[in-house]
């Protein structure tokens, strides 16, 4: 069994003229502090994360949710970081969310924030109505992508999407209109296939905010090994190589200064 450690979320404040505690502390604040902690531990794909268990306790109100404790020691270092460089703008998407709606619940409701871990020694970082933890502006672009894997759900009551399971990005959920899913002549779950569809990139990492993704289409995807065609594409090759005598000479001639 892995050893355990704990992250600690403190919040004080007040409730009118009650200091906060958690007698007066709603069931929906609690319910939107275990949506980020999870981001906040588990920024990525969340289906094989290790469990994580939760106490509240008194002081004004402790958020105690305790996990796998190599995840607490990654955490204590991202931690650090941030209490270091007083901003977010290195973290994944949705570790950054996650402290932007803990700030944002600051702010709001006048509440400060202290998050640290179990670790010695630990690190801490303080949110307040007077820090700005928030992401820069102005980094997120317009951009088309393909994403090729199984499908496993698609519908939706009101709003509809596709869930598609990929290598590269795990389970992706992209928003799709619902007439297309009604019109749609034959059963695509479980299919491998691939989704052409928008979304939000960062201009400088590469990283796509998966939570903008919109269905644009289907397309057929049937990854095969054609002999023929790659024989072809090296007979090609070889004559055009057959004509270069100093073939090393040739390849440096290219190459210009680049060694």
């Amino acid at each position: 069994m892995d050893k355990i450690g704990f992250i600690e979320i403190r919040i004080t404040g007040s409730k009118g003229n009650l200091d906060l505690s958690p007698e007066n502390y709603d069931i929906r604040e609690i319910i939107s502090i275990l949506e980020n902690a999870e981001h906040l531990l588990y920024p990525g794909d969340k289906k094989d994360r290790p469990i994580i268990s939760y106490n509240i306790e008194e002081g004004s109100v402790k958020h105690v949710l305790k996990t796998s404790i190599q995840y607490i020691i990654g955490f204590n270092a991202l931690i650090g970081q941030i209490s270091q460089n007083q901003n977010i703008d290195f973290l994944d998407l949705s570790t950054a969310k996650a402290f932007e709606n803990i700030q944002n619940i600051a702010k709001s409701r006048d509440y400060v924030f202290s998050i640290k871990t179990s670790v010695d020694s630990s690190n801490e970082v303080q949110i307040d109505r007077n820090t700005s933890y928030y992401r820069k502006e102005a980094i997120w672009a317009d951009a088309e992508f393909y994403f090729y894997g199984k499908i496993t759900n698609a519908g939706g009551k009101d709003k509809a999407n596709i869930h598609i399971s990929t290598d590269e990005f795990g389970t992706l959920r992209v928003q799709t209109p619902i007439p297309f899913l009604t019109q749609y002549e034959n059963n695509i779950l479980y299919k491998t296939l691939g989704i052409r569809a928008t979304g939000k990139q960062h201009s400088e990492t590469g990283e796509i905010d998966t939570n903008t993704l919109k269905f644009i289409e289907l397309v057929d995807y049937q990854p095969k090994y054609d002999e023929a065609y790659l024989n072809t594409l090296i007979e090609k090759a070889s004559q055009s190589w057959s004509k270069i005598i100093d073939k090393d000479k040739w390849l440096k001639e290219i190459r210009g200064s680049y060694e």
